[in-house]
């Protein structure tokens, strides 16, 4: 291979080489179109929201006989099948101006005209041969890391839920490192991506569950078409995250309610009193007082502070259990009559 020249190219471009036969998307390299809506939705998306997405990488070569340029798609087509079919109004995204998805002919005149000179980056792959492409097809698809459970669905899901849970944690992202409920570290791995997803869940639900990463991924595949209720859900979490951040950062991050497992119970607490809400005094106290009970009893003192059980729910490494999630939240509560 001679070498890779990178060119910003407008969507524009790349469906007008499509339409004139320039650009061949399905070399005998590449599989066969497996995008579904959801992630195709989350695409357009992404573009509309003045996002960046990966390059797309074209083999370009000259038939001297003929004179003319040959350009084939190594890696882009799912990309680029997307772009026809949004075009061609197959189904709706989101965008940024509309409350509710939009397919490409509800867009104005100028929401398509900026649509249609988006950039995208494209490598023209200049005089490859079969062997660098196969090379490069496979090093461009391969998986740098392993991925964890919650980073996996983030990457087999595109919809409704996977879009609702990753806005959420965005949102949440001052919250997480300011009240140190999750490391920077945590937040590279999605750990508090997960812990929403976790949440939504089971106030979807309206009832404690077991934590169980098959059950998630199932919700995830459930509602990646369309999550019934997304406004209410987004309204109901806005006034839990508020009434955590009326608690004073010095209380809960210094405190055991740090720990995912147990802010996860008195955040579903605080949504079951929604009705008649505790005051932040009353929050605090219940913390305060919970947190050093429980520190006393690790220490060794205050012994039978809290009863046995109650100590263990706070303590265990295991506190996703629902066993454990029901005992907690069964003393949060108490402690906020």
């Amino acid at each position: 291979m001679d070498r890779v020249d990178y060119e910003s190219v407008n969507i524009q471009e790349l469906l007008e080489s499509y339409d004139r036969g320039d650009l061949n998307i399905t070399p005998w390299y590449q599989r066969r179109s497996v995008w579904t809506d959801p992630q195709k939705s989350y695409l357009i998306n992404t573009l509309h929201e003045s996002m960046p997405v990966p390059s797309i990488y074209i083999r370009h070569s000259i038939d001297i006989d003929k004179e003319r340029s040959i350009r084939e798609v190594v890696d882009g087509q799912q990309r680029i099948r997307c772009l026809l079919s949004y075009r061609d109004n197959d189904f709706p995204a989101k965008h940024p101006d509309h409350k509710r998805p939009v397919g490409y002919r509800q867009l104005t005149k100028p929401q398509r005209i900026k649509f249609l000179l988006t950039a995208i980056s494209v490598g023209y792959l200049i005089d490859a041969t079969d062997h660098d492409v196969i090379d490069i097809f496979g090093r461009i698809n391969s998986v740098a890391k392993t991925l964890n459970p919650q980073e996996k669905r983030n990457s087999q899901f595109s919809g409704a839920y996977k879009q609702l849970c990753l806005a959420q944690s965005i949102a949440r992202l001052g919250f997480w490192r300011n009240y140190r409920v999750f490391t920077d570290n945590d937040i590279a791995r999605m750990m508090e991506v997960q812990f929403v997803s976790d949440v939504i869940m089971n106030l979807n639900e309206e009832k404690l569950l077991d934590f169980s990463g098959p059950r998630l991924t199932s919700y995830y595949k459930k509602y990646d078409e369309e999550f019934p209720g997304e406004d209410e859900m987004m309204d109901r979490l806005d006034y839990l995250f508020d009434l955590l951040l009326e608690i004073s950062p010095d209380v809960l991050k210094e405190s055991i309610f740090v720990r995912p497992q147990i802010l996860f119970s008195l955040i579903l607490v605080l949504d079951a009193k929604s009705d008649n809400p505790p005051s932040t005094r009353k929050i605090e106290r219940c913390i305060r007082d919970l947190d050093d009970k429980v520190t006393a009893m690790k220490a060794g003192e205050a012994e039978g502070a809290l009863p046995t059980e109650v100590f263990v729910a706070f303590t265990t490494g295991n506190m996703h259990r629902i066993r454990y999630r029901t005992i907690r939240a069964a003393e949060i509560r108490r402690r906020m009559r």
